[in-house]
């Protein structure tokens, strides 16, 4: 018997390989960052094939960790950050550009000039999504406007569309030689080209786009072998499940039940809330996506509040103005004073997503006084993390017409004491951690483990699932509506920065 799950997580910054055995503990891991590109301000880019080099390197090193062979796997799954945006050549597998990284704002122009026949919302009824820089497929659409004979190519079949799992899961299985182009439904309703309801890309959304179906890859559920990976260090193992990072927490964290909840603090935020088989649509900035399908079971779908920078946030702070050394260092510095004299950050760098969907909103720091120091700006940097998931919360409830009692969170900024003690304040609601915090690549290895029968069924998922860390709120009320207050009015002052 195989005793171990594999799954890649592909992430913003990173990438890991993680490998669980059947109680869903980690036993090998492997991670290696990939460089961020910044060609123009606005302009995010990767390297996809630095990316692949890297899921191929951290694949190697997490089986030699415990010297495993492939025929020691059931499968392999996995996740990865949505909507960032590849094109390459089906003969040869390179890519045309760079990869279009999900903060890449070049699209703004293209988004008004779209929402100018029939608003933001031209979409949503179909796609439950806003017109944003924020999806793929605008960003698709510049790539084969702006790639030398990129449209042309792409119409005769011989390029290929996908996000970054795409991209992934072909090479894995083949590459230029047969390699699977598919994708899962969950990263298929980012691209904004997928049809909620039929699952499956839509004729009216292709036609606006400009987008030929040749490019696109086949739709798939999130959990069935999609073919066998051929790079040798895995070598025959199924490539069986595929997730957005995000719908992977939220399987990860075992929310399987219409009403719970999950936030994950990573380079964005993202709170999702299942709604089981119904679709709910939203009137307060959150999108409707769909949050897994799991083989021939029917879909499951998720309100998603998204922010774009929170973790991303710390990066900013460690790379650009080397205030701290590592991003670990951000909560030693905010502890040098008792609050945050009066600074608040909105770190609107890449335009604002839910509630506000604001594409012309900067980044603004608020409140500067000759008092504040260093240790203020941290702290307005931690903080501003929590503010922007109070917002999402209110949001949600209120279209969901539930009261969250508690939030599960994961990723990596949740070992953050400061944050996450600060964060149970501002929202007045316990914080819960798992045990297992590698929630993104548990969700991925849950999926691929069920297509396989390497997990017998959901429940047994449920019950992997144990209570690490809990934070009760302490804060007096005035002060955490005062703090609030003062945010909104930091964040109205990141509007219309951005001239139309």
């Amino acid at each position: 018997m195989k005793g171990y799950i594999g799954a890649i997580d592909q992430g913003t910054t990173s990438t890991r390989f993680m490998v669980f055995d059947k109680d869903a503990r980690v036993v090998a891991m492997a991670q290696k960052e990939h460089e961020q590109i910044f060609p123009a301000p606005g302009w995010v880019e990767h390297n996809a094939e630095e990316i692949l080099r890297c899921t191929h390197e951290v694949i190697e090193a997490a089986l030699q960790q415990r010297g495993l062979q492939p025929t020691d796997l059931a499968a392999i799954g996995i996740t990865n950050q949505r909507e960032t945006t590849v094109v390459w050549e089906r003969k040869t597998g390179r890519p045309v550009t760079n990869a279009l990284v999900w903060q890449d704002t070049r699209v703004g122009d293209e988004v008004a000039r779209f929402a100018k026949n029939g608003g933001q919302d031209r979409f949503r009824a179909t796609t439950g999504l806003p017109l944003s820089t924020y999806f793929s497929g605008l960003k698709l659409r510049w790539i084969l406007g702006n790639a030398s004979g990129a449209r042309e190519k792409a119409a005769d079949g011989e390029l290929l569309f996908g996000n970054i799992d795409t991209f992934l899961a072909w090479n894995l299985t083949g590459g230029p030689r047969n390699g699977k182009h598919v994708t899962d439904v969950t990263n298929a309703s980012r691209t904004q080209l997928m049809n909620l309801r039929t699952l499956d890309w839509d004729d009216e959304l292709l036609a606006a786009f400009e987008i030929p179906r040749a490019i696109l890859p086949e739709v798939r559920s999130s959990s069935e072998v999609y073919g066998t990976a051929r790079l040798p260090a895995i070598s025959g193992v199924p490539i069986a499940g595929i997730l957005g990072d995000q719908q992977a927490a939220l399987v990860g964290q075992a929310c399987f039940h219409p009403g719970e909840v999950k936030n994950t603090y990573g380079t964005g935020c993202f709170l999702l809330m299942n709604t089981g088989e119904r679709m709910v649509p939203s009137s307060c900035g959150l999108l409707t996506t769909v949050a897994y399908k799991f083989g021939k079971h029917a879909a499951c779908y998720a309100l998603e509040g998204s922010v774009a920078i929170t973790g991303a946030l710390v990066q900013w702070l460690r790379d650009n103005l080397g205030m701290i050394a590592k991003s670990s260092d951000v909560e030693t510095l905010a502890r040098t004073v008792e609050d945050n004299g009066d600074v608040y950050f909105v770190p609107a760098f890449s335009g604002l997503y839910a509630p506000y969907w604001k594409e012309s909103a900067r980044g603004v720091i608020a409140g500067l006084t000759r008092y504040a120091n260093k240790g203020h700006l941290a702290r307005a940097v931690l903080e501003a993390t929590a503010f922007q998931t109070r917002e999402l919360v209110e949001a949600m409830e209120t279209d969901a017409h539930i009261s969250l009692a508690s939030l599960r969170v994961d990723g990596g900024m949740v070992t953050n004491e400061l944050l996450m003690q600060f964060q149970a304040d501002i929202l007045n609601r316990e914080v819960v951690r798992p045990v297992i915090q590698e929630t993104t690549a548990l969700g991925a290895a849950y999926a691929a483990g069920l297509a396989v029968d390497f997990f017998p069924g959901l429940e047994q998922l449920r019950a992997n699932w144990a209570m690490d860390r809990k934070w009760e709120p302490r804060m007096e009320e005035w002060r955490r509506e005062r703090l609030y207050r003062q945010w909104k009015k930091a964040v109205a002052r990141s509007f219309d920065w951005i001239d139309s």
